[in-house]
């Protein structure tokens, strides 16, 4: 029989931010330890998880004489959600704007190789910015039940931001493209510099 597979510390997370959310209540950790077992989360790592939340702006703490009191409510962390998503997407459209610039500059033929040099640089950054909002993604789909309104206006702003990125890698794999043509005898150069940048036939779009 198969050893059952453990809580991942964004599951933990996740796990014990619907005890607050469910009793809208506020807690010192002894009650934590004792509820979040309930959910599949060992007492042990209780503390270490209520810290990464406490991180994340998810869960508010504030010491008041010998103890620690912790609380979050759902409106706040669909609030921080919401935040993040735009944040977010003003990044992707500024590295969009920087990707067009140097664009234009590829194809003036001023600085071939240097040019897409700091285009695949930006490639990695957009690659970043792709997972944190897969990230993001995953949350706001645990809010669901609870503030629908809120999340529904969120996850437009992921679907503005994918549509973003996926038009960044169309222009990417554009720019391969032409650079092969304008580079002829070093495709196979061209080919290993884009994969050391981050080009790889894994990358794919989101869906």
């Amino acid at each position: 029989m198969s050893k059952k597979r453990g809580l991942s510390i964004d599951e933990k997370k996740l796990k014990v931010l619907e005890i607050f959310h469910e009793s809208k209540d506020v807690f010192v950790l002894k009650d934590l330890e004792k509820l979040a077992p309930k959910r599949g989360v060992i007492a042990q790592s209780v503390k270490e998880v209520v810290q990464a939340l406490v991180d994340d702006d998810l869960v508010h703490q504030d010491r008041i004489g010998a103890s620690n009191f912790f609380w979050s409510f759902p409106s706040e962390a669909a609030v921080k959600l919401k935040n993040d998503v735009q944040q977010k997407t003003q990044q992707l459209a500024s590295q969009e704007k920087e990707m067009t610039s140097l664009e234009h500059k590829i194809q003036e033929s001023r600085r071939g190789k240097e040019d897409s040099e700091a285009r695949v640089e930006s490639l990695a950054q957009m690659q970043q910015l792709e997972i944190e909002l897969r990230l993001v993604q995953d949350q706001l789909t645990q809010y669901a039940e609870s503030v629908p309104q809120k999340v529904e206006a969120m996850k437009n702003g992921v679907d503005v931001a994918k549509s973003a990125a996926n038009r960044w890698l169309d222009n990417t794999w554009a720019l391969q493209t032409w650079c092969k043509k304008r580079f002829e005898g070093m495709e196979s150069s061209l080919e290993s510099f884009f994969k050391e940048n981050g080009l790889t036939d894994e990358i794919d779009y989101i869906t």
